[in-house]
């Protein structure tokens, strides 16, 4: 008798799953394909270093400090040397040169509008998606991101607030970091307060508002990126302990993590913390603090050594990610978009090639086989033709920096140009250069770099871009300014 009705028990489960969609307890702790809302917060300029968690002496970030106690940390993760590229690769699982990005403005830090954003991909799986800071993929509107996937998009222009650069790329005329003109859904507004707590209050709204829609919500803050402006209560906590840039540089940190901390806070209130992938990771190595703590790498922001392209990268799903567990292997940027399809559920269109693989496999399990791979760097920012002052002179044609400015990592192995190797294993801080020891390491390396290059070079599609160009988020700034006024912005209360 018992095992009738345990029969029939199960018989009506499966019909609740076929007719309601409803998941099976037994799927529950998996998270392929959990479609957990998600939260990506890069920061732009913030090193691996600058965080207390990762051993800085006297930098206060609590909030980031706890976030990495409750998640899963990716502690060989790396991005791009500088901002855009790093950006492209995350929205689209591929190389940036392969979206055409080599730099981060003279039109070559436009996104080609042959690549797929992850954006995209997460709404074709029933995700809403907004943007909340830095897009920095091209100033244009074919190019903004409500033209690429995204629902909400609250954004400044160019590749910093305020930044004007020859071609398209400039900001709104007049805004700072300091009550920032925002480009919201196409329209500008006027913004009261810090840019950073002004760009985590939006996204704070619009997640409230998502009701049971899974949403992906990219806040990507534009703090720490220089000018380092910042109230003076956060830069005065650093001011004793080293020069004021870097305080100001400090302070800004120490900001965004008092944001996080309310963002976790608000998760908590309104009951999504449980089902919410809260990711946090940032776009490059340190642009002021890698002089003060490096976490022992060589280099900071710009560098193709370890300190210019290893970055946190914090991952918490409580029930399905893993408190305070470190994945030690090898992994990109890249990466991202297709562990965030699989997470969601989502297929990728069949026309997407991607240079990333899903990390799921290592949340779940560590110690998961990963397959070796060699991954390619470069720092690109080569001259231009047509561009005033240091990138206008000299060789402009991509071939002639192919050889330089270059890394090739490997688990083990670190390629830096072709004159310097080191065993990352034995030496993470790259003192030791063994390459005359180890040439057939080298050789190899080298054949994988060329083979990369082969198969980036002909995607550079945003070298002979002319800069005698108008400025789109400028012009479309002062035609509405003249035409209707800039609306001040009134967030509802959260």
């Amino acid at each position: 008798m018992k095992t009738k009705v345990f029969h029939r028990i199960i018989m009506i489960s499966m019909i609740a799953v076929s007719a309601y969609g409803i998941r099976p307890l037994a799927k529950e702790s998996g998270l392929s394909g959990s479609r957990p809302n998600i939260i990506l917060v890069m920061t732009d300029d913030q090193g691996y270093g600058d965080l207390a968690c990762h051993g800085h002496p006297f930098l206060k970030t609590p909030n980031i400090d706890r976030l990495y106690t409750q998640s899963t940390r990716f502690v060989d993760f790396h991005v791009s040397p500088t901002c855009a590229p790093t950006r492209s690769a995350l929205m689209s699982g591929r190389a940036p040169f392969k979206n055409g990005i080599t730099h981060t403005i003279l039109e070559r830090d436009r996104m080609a509008l042959s690549s797929t954003t992850i954006a995209q991909v997460l709404k074709s799986a029933g995700y809403t998606t907004g943007i909340f800071g830095k897009w920095h993929l091209g100033d244009e509107d074919a190019y903004q991101p409500h033209n690429r996937g995204f629902d909400e998009a609250f954004i400044h222009g160019a590749g910093g607030i305020g930044q004007n650069y020859p071609g398209t790329q400039g900001d709104a005329p007049g805004t700072s970091y300091f009550n920032p003109v925002i480009k919201h859904n196409n329209s500008f507004v006027q913004t009261t307060g810090y840019c950073t707590d002004v760009f985590f209050r939006q996204a704070m709204v619009w997640i409230k508002q998502q009701g049971d829609k899974p949403f992906f919500a990219y806040l990507a803050t534009n703090a720490p990126h220089g000018p380092y402006h910042v109230d003076k209560k956060y830069s005065d906590l650093y001011t004793d302990k080293c020069k004021n840039k870097q305080a100001a540089f400090l302070g800004m940190i120490t900001n965004i993590d008092e944001n996080l901390g309310i963002l976790m806070q608000k998760l908590d209130e309104w009951g999504l913390t449980e089902n919410t992938l809260l990711i946090f990771m940032t776009d490059n190595g340190s642009a002021a603090g890698s002089g003060i703590y490096n976490a022992g790498m060589k280099g900071g922001k710009g560098s193709v050594n370890e300190g210019g392209a290893r970055v946190p990268l914090f991952m918490r799903l409580p029930g399905r990610t893993k408190a305070g567990v470190d994945v030690d292997r090898l992994t990109r940027h890249y990466d991202m978009f297709p562990t965030l399809a699989e997470i969601a559920g989502a297929k990728i269109p069949a026309k997407v090639e991607l240079d990333g693989r899903s990390l799921v496999s290592l949340i779940n399990n560590p110690q998961a086989k990963w397959d070796k791979r060699y991954t390619c760097f470069h720092k690109g920012r080569w001259n231009k033709n047509g561009a005033p002052g240091r990138w206008g002179t000299g060789d402009c044609n991509p071939d002639s920096y192919k050889l330089k400015n270059f890394a090739v990592r490997s688990e083990k192995w670190r390629l830096v140009g072709t004159e310097s190797l080191y065993n990352i294993d034995k030496d993470p801080g790259e003192q030791t250069n063994v390459i005359a020891a180890n040439p057939e390491v080298a050789t190899e390396m080298l054949k994988a770099y060329e083979a990369w290059w082969k198969e980036v070079r002909p995607l550079m599609v945003n070298e002979d871009a002319p800069l005698d160009t108008g400025k789109p988020f400028v012009e479309q700034f002062k035609k509405q300014k003249s035409a209707n006024g800039i609306p001040e912005w009134m967030p509802p209360e959260i």
